[in-house]
């Protein structure tokens, strides 16, 4: 009993020594899914708190967002105040992207009734718009936060989407269980995925840190449910339609219709084939 509680007291003192040594602001979980929301609120009344919906509401959420933003990184980097101006000057050009990207929703799925479901109830529409906002925290060099706020996203709808991952305008996911988009991933303009789909990349090798690993998807293109398409290299041309469950790790030329895997790569050793995404 006197070496448990011995070994418990070491426990806590190690843990005291690690929170006053952590660079993290704490705690970094709870800021980010709150400044996702706040985010979410100034640019769509569906999202606000029933006292915040009238005229003035709006300047509440400005100032708390930013607030919370500045709360949140600046132990993580040197011009705290620099990034909330830069974001801030930028919200409204991905507010005009997410007002595409729900339209986008509601043209191409019949069982969309109005912009305003799409914007309370799919899952798509809102790991889109959390990530519009953490790209451009990752443009930013913002370290951490972007990623927490990734996972956050990934956590309420099974949609994991990098924040490097670059996604143009009009921008849709269908249902969107189990979708993967990797941070190297270049997406166009009116690119439609739905759920299962993964872009990723043919291997995990932390020399491939600072390569493009994941696929670019031209304009236009359509893939369908449980499609894996990997490799930095690989490029579906534009208007191009992946059908389900393709394994694609080729380029495919514009207006290409796949209907099956393009190849299997034996990587030998006993095991037989050995697939990394």
């Amino acid at each position: 009993m006197a070496t448990d509680e011995a070994a418990w007291h070491t426990f806590l003192e190690a843990r005291k020594v690690e929170r006053v040594a952590s660079d993290a602001p704490r705690p970094l979980r709870a800021l980010a899914e709150e400044f996702a929301y706040r985010a979410l609120a100034l640019m769509f009344p569906q999202f606000a708190h029933p006292s915040r919906l009238g005229a003035s509401g709006v300047d509440e959420e400005a100032a708390h967002l930013q607030a919370l933003l500045r709360a949140a990184i600046t132990p993580l980097v040197t011009d705290a105040d620099g990034v909330v101006q830069t974001l801030r000057s930028r919200l409204p050009l991905v507010h005009a992207s997410l007002v595409l990207d729900a339209e986008a929703i509601v043209r191409g799925d019949p069982a969309a009734e109005s912009l305003e479901e799409v914007i309370i109830a799919y899952p798509g529409f809102l790991a889109t718009a959390v990530h519009r906002v953490a790209h451009e925290l990752y443009l930013l060099d913002v370290p951490l936060f972007p990623r927490v706020l990734s996972e956050w996203a990934h956590r309420e709808t099974g949609i994991d989407i990098h924040p490097g991952a670059r996604i143009g305008a009009g921008f849709a996911i269908d249902h969107g269980t189990g979708v993967v988009i990797g941070e190297t991933s270049d997406i166009g303009n009116g690119v439609r995925i739905y759920q299962g789909v993964t872009l990723g990349a043919l291997a995990v090798s932390k020399k491939l840190a600072n390569k493009k690993r994941h696929p670019t998807i031209g304009n236009d293109v359509v893939i369908y449910a449980n499609a894996t398409i990997l490799g930095g290299n690989t490029v579906v041309g534009e208007g191009s339609v992946i059908g389900g469950n393709v394994w694609l790790t080729a380029s495919v030329p514009p207006r290409s219709v796949v209907q099956f895997s393009s190849r299997v790569e034996q990587r030998g050793g006993d095991d037989g084939i050995e697939f990394h995404i």
